[in-house]
């Protein structure tokens, strides 16, 4: 297939069409993914395509849903089972973290459970407190769960196929905020390796570590910290939080000898603070100045946009931060 531009909504949807083409076991299945397609449209008209048997809409229970994915898994079928958001996933905890993180284990090996879980995070559309958070550390923190968060165009495509190549339960969270976003997009090119991150951009002064929609703000903010100050940075997209590439980051906090990580999710016991203490741990004799976090802070998300804007990072807070790092 030749280069496209299309956008992450779309990247996705022809990820899943292609992957139930190949594979009669794959199935979708969640609140409004058939006839509607979807809350942010990726499953539009895959049941014209596939059928009510294969792309299920389900009743308004997210327990049921994962815990039927889980059975499905367990049996035979690969199921992408949606959260219309990420905010209800505390419903399905027995289900995902009591039974599908542990399966492999508590079998010896015999049997794993091979399903996505497609859900939405984040902030943006001003949804309120209940549907704009950042809850990847409650997946993080849970072994037996793998868990990406594409950034690009490229990466919704081909992160969604690799995770529906997994053994094991993958938790694949899509930013609300990056379904319209517009990119290049090849299917046939090689992507970077399931577990890998990507380095976007590269500078000698500072390492910002990211991923998800902060990956862009991360981006603008190194434009503007190379054109007005000065300072070089280099910017990390894990890609992966589990696996997390440890390997790609060590290196260039090693070279460069400050480091940034910058997270949507709450700066208290979050993804931030976890690998701060990592890159700490690992490259304190490196070290210039103290790993910085930059993260959303402890606070419901407000629905003002303006307040909703100003509880997360945004690319003027990274910059302002990064400034300071070298005063």
């Amino acid at each position: 297939m030749a280069v496209q531009q299309t956008t992450y909504r779309d990247a996705l949807r022809l990820a899943l069409s292609e992957a139930m083409t190949k594979d009669e076991n794959v199935i979708v299945m969640g609140e409004e993914v058939g006839r509607y397609g979807g809350a942010y449209g990726v499953t539009k008209d895959l049941i014209k395509e596939f059928g009510p048997e294969r792309v299920i809409d389900t009743p308004i229970s997210e327990a049921a849903i994962v815990g039927a994915a889980v059975g499905a898994a367990m049996t035979g079928l690969r199921p992408v089972a949606e959260l219309m958001y990420v905010d209800f996933i505390g419903m399905t905890m027995d289900q995902l973290a009591n039974q599908a993180a542990k399966i492999r284990y508590m079998f010896g090996g015999q049997i794993g459970v091979p399903m996505v879980l497609r859900t939405q995070g984040g902030t943006g559309r001003s949804a309120g407190a209940q549907h704009s958070q950042s809850l990847e550390g409650y997946i993080m923190h849970t072994p037996g769960l793998r868990l990406a968060m594409p950034a690009t165009v490229e990466d919704a495509y081909h992160l969604l196929r690799q995770s529906l190549q997994q053994p094991d339960p993958v938790v694949f969270i899509e930013h609300k905020g990056l379904y319209t976003m517009k990119g290049a997009l090849d299917p046939d090119a090689a992507p970077a390796g399931w577990g890998e991150a990507t380095v976007l951009r590269e500078g000698d002064d500072l390492v910002i570590v990211t991923y998800s929609r902060q990956v862009h703000h991360a981006l603008e903010a190194a434009e503007t910290l190379a054109g007005a100050h000065g300072i070089n940075v280099t910017v990390v997209d894990l890609r992966t939080l589990n696996p997390l590439d440890f390997d790609t980051i060590r290196p260039l906090v090693e070279a460069a000898g400050r480091a940034m990580v910058v997270s949507e999710g709450v700066m208290t016991c979050g993804v931030a603070a976890e690998l701060s203490a990592r890159i700490t741990e690992e490259c304190f004799d490196f070290l210039e100045e103290p790993v910085v976090r930059v993260a959303g802070e402890d606070i419901p998300i407000s629905v003002s946009p303006l307040l909703e804007q100003n509880s997360v990072p945004t690319p003027e807070l990274i910059v302002d931060i990064a400034r300071k790092m070298f005063a």
